[in-house]
């Protein structure tokens, strides 16, 4: 399956066009509330197969991704979907294009969760797996953050229901 263009909206409404630095022209890193460096709609900045943590790496972020265009921030979109939608085409589910969208989203900001597909394979009920998507990953560096909350939320109405609703 390929993400559907209710995964690409949610996914940019929750990501957000990063621009780390408004006094330039173009798009800069910016730094997420798990201290990974990102660029354009959310695209984690790896350096030597690890992603790039931590205040000290700012330069090396800026120099990296120099203020990116929207198109490039687009292209590099492109590029970074097909991983998160092989991640979820290999966990072999039977899945509706609605809860595909819904688990690419959620892989693409968390990296994917087996508990949660794992949840999915076995047919857990509902309510379960709502609570799953409503509880988990909602954190940024111990501290609850509204923002995954609303996303989490999304998450998992559009995949029990097909519908798509921004709650922020």
């Amino acid at each position: 399956m390929k993400i559907g263009e209710k995964g690409i909206q949610l996914i940019k409404h929750y990501e957000g066009l990063h621009d780390g630095n408004l006094q330039r022209i173009g798009l800069q890193p910016k730094r997420c509330p798990s201290g990974i460096w990102t660029v354009g709609w959310g695209h984690a900045i790896v350096y030597k197969g690890k992603f790039l943590k931590g205040l000290e790496n700012e330069a090396l972020a800026n120099e990296l991704f120099k203020d990116l265009t929207i198109e490039q921030a687009d292209q590099l979109f492109l590029t970074d979907i097909p991983v998160y939608e092989n991640r979820v085409n290999a966990q072999n589910l039977i899945i509706n294009q609605d809860q595909f969208d819904s688990l690419v989203s959620h892989t693409y900001n968390t990296g994917g969760s087996e508990t949660l597909f794992k949840l999915i394979r076995t047919k857990a009920a509902p309510n379960i797996i709502y609570n799953w998507f409503t509880q988990r990953y909602i954190m940024g560096d111990g501290v609850v953050l509204p923002g995954l909350v609303y996303r989490r939320k999304t998450e998992a109405i559009l995949f029990q229901t097909g519908v798509l609703e921004f709650y922020n």
